[in-house]
């Protein structure tokens, strides 16, 4: 077992409430519950000495592994393979889908040999709150209960377990066609083991996951190119949004660097507006309208919420909406190899980020397809955000990056309030509701000309970070989505060309040059994998399809051996950052369907 295995080398598993990591080595080091924010149960990655983990794998040292997905669905498979036999295990979730919260989620872990003997090994050892809290251990023959003052695990096999000091072990030899099976249960501190199940109970719950995950993913209307990718990336999508909510999360853990040794590792396990409303799009070019409609409605509760700081919307909030996100700094975990410091929570919710307002409003005004339509009391929210922001646009912010390093007059940050009225002010017409249109016509046009005078760098010949710089900035690779300028507008068609300059290295992009606009942290980055998808997107509505296929396929071979994206890829390839991230994924399905879609047309 590594101490610290490459954040690439894990599969992602959910019911929907929460996930787990499981390593090709088949050791869960990573798992919260009973939601994505919760405190973890399973923390290896972040401390593995400190921060417990679950294996189960063939004894065999020498055996070598891969790992897969059933197909179309979440259930990860990994294949262990030695001259003595050949052995698997799958893991999965049991899929939470009846819209209400729960305590209790089940981990499933099935193994079987295939062909020969495989003789697997098991080592339970749960650390609860992030390795703070103690817990004592009920240990039967094949049933242990782990009980923390806040929290209280379950774990039942179906071979002998033994003690461990607080943790289980166990093993069993199983030749070509047996199986065995663990399942381990989280639920609160007080909740009873489950019943023992049946033999067949884990072979029941197998097909019925399976059939869960194909059948969702049967209404998906993508027929591209890139179904294998796509639909991957639906399903990472769909496994990290919190289902009672339809709030997705950022991604799926915390504290995983974005340059290992460093600084910049943040707790990811929330939903940022900005990250859902794009997604909206991509869900709905799919054809997975419950879920887009979900979240714009998630969205539309939070436009009545006043946030930390009096602002009319927050950055981010909890998966359920609740705004208080205050940081900590969890001194006692190593983080992933030496990453230090380990943050839980988010400092960054309590910032200025004034594009979400335009993100915001482009959700709403994408659902407006598919019949998500504001009553007279949701579209009033709406009137007074638009009314506030008339009001709020022009001052400095902390911008899209969540950057330390102080306030400054974000290009983009403009861009997207432009696009809030814009929105805004097409909401108000399509449905005849009451509105100072004639403020925010004004307020949208004085935005527009501001960036157009003050966003443009002579010596750059393209659209600039902030105003009175210099320094270029992917997230402006969203101007021409939003309708802000023409897709082959030549001012935008020369910013191109200077951030292939500057921000491309290999096809792959960086956000921005942190040692050209300082943003308060130490340490440097890899590229970021959004702004990648977002260039090859931009260059396909560009007509520039020969570069941003190339750039596409390209990009697609960073993505792990199952199809998974981290935040960046490093300076040699490895993924950094926290794992997987929906806006990666989204970015994928939207980049996707635009080359499809201009390939179709250069043919046709």
């Amino acid at each position: 077992m590594d101490r610290y295995p490459p954040i690439a080398a894990h599969g992602l598993v959910g019911d929907l409430q929460t996930g787990a990591l499981i390593s090709s080595q088949g050791v869960v080091d990573w798992f919260a519950a009973p939601r994505f924010d919760s405190p973890s149960i399973f923390a290896a990655l972040l401390d593995h000495d400190h921060g417990g983990y679950f294996r189960l794998s063939p004894e065999d040292p020498e055996s070598s592994r891969k790992q897969l997905y059933y197909p179309d669905t979440a259930v990860l498979v990994t294949r262990f393979m030695s001259p003595d036999g050949v052995g698997e295990v799958l893991d999965w979730m049991d899929p939470v889908t009846t819209g209400a919260a729960t305590d209790r989620h089940t981990l499933i872990r099935a193994v079987r040999a295939v062909r020969g003997t495989v003789r697997f090994s098991m080592e339970c050892r749960p650390r609860f709150d992030y390795g703070r809290a103690p817990h004592e251990l009920e240990l039967r023959p094949q049933a242990a209960s782990f009980r923390s003052a806040e929290a209280a695990a379950h774990l039942w096999a179906t071979f002998p377990l033994e003690r461990d000091g607080r943790d289980v072990c166990g093993s069993v030899t199983l030749r070509a066609g047996e199986t065995g099976a663990a399942l381990f249960t989280a639920c609160d501190a007080d909740g009873p083991a489950p019943p023992a199940p049946t033999a067949d109970r884990p072979t029941e719950l197998l097909r019925e996951a399976v059939d869960f995950w194909q059948k969702w993913l049967r209404t998906s209307r993508y027929r591209g190119r890139w179904s294998d990718m796509v639909n991957r990336s639906a399903i990472t999508l769909k496994l990290l949004t919190y289902h009672p909510s339809g709030a997705p999360v950022a991604a799926a853990t915390m504290g995983l660097p974005e340059q290992v040794g460093g600084e910049r590792n943040w707790d990811y396990r929330y939903t940022w507006v900005r990250d859902g409303a794009l997604s909206v799009r991509a869900l709905l070019d799919l054809g997975f309208v419950e879920e887009a409609t979900a979240f714009t409605h998630w969205l539309g509760d939070r436009l009545g919420d006043q946030d930390i700081n009096g602002e009319a919307l927050q950055i981010m909030y909890r998966v359920d909406g609740e705004p208080l996100l205050s940081e900590e700094i969890l001194g006692h975990l190593e983080g992933y190899r030496g990453s230090h410091p380990v943050r839980l929570g988010n400092a960054a919710a309590g910032q200025l980020q004034l594009d979400i307002y335009g993100e915001a409003l482009y959700a709403l005004s994408e659902g407006r397809e598919v019949g998500v339509q504001a009553g007279y009391r949701g579209w009033k929210k709406v009137s007074r955000v638009l009314d506030w922001l008339a009001d709020s646009w022009d001052r400095p912010d902390e911008g899209i990056w969540e950057t330390r390093g102080g306030r400054k007059d974000f290009t983009y940050s403009r861009v997207m309030c432009w696009a809030a009225f814009d929105r805004g002010l097409s909401l108000a017409a399509a449905f005849s509701r009451p509105a100072d249109t004639a403020r925010w016509t004004r307020a949208r046009d004085a935005v527009l000309e501001q960036v157009m005078e003050r966003g443009w760098s002579e010596q750059k010949q393209a659209y600039v970070q902030h105003y009175g710089g210099d320094v270029l900035d992917a997230s402006l690779l969203l101007m021409p989505r939003v309708g802000f300028l023409a897709p082959k507008d030549p001012g935008w068609l020369s910013t191109l060309d200077a951030m292939e300059e500057i921000l491309v290295s290999d096809s792959l992009v960086h956000r921005y040059d942190p040692a050209a606009s300082p943003d308060g942290l130490r340490g440097s980055e890899g590229t970021f994998s959004l702004c990648t998808f977002l260039y090859v997107d931009a260059l396909a509505r560009a007509g520039r399809l020969r570069p941003a296929r190339y750039m596409f396929e390209k990009m697609l071979t960073y993505a792990n051996h199952v199809g998974l994206f981290a935040e960046e890829i490093g300076p040699c390839g490895e993924q950094l950052g926290n794992f997987p991230q929906a806006f990666t994924h989204l970015s994928l399905i939207t980049a996707a369907r635009t080359l499809d879609e201009a390939l179709d047309r250069q043919r046709d």
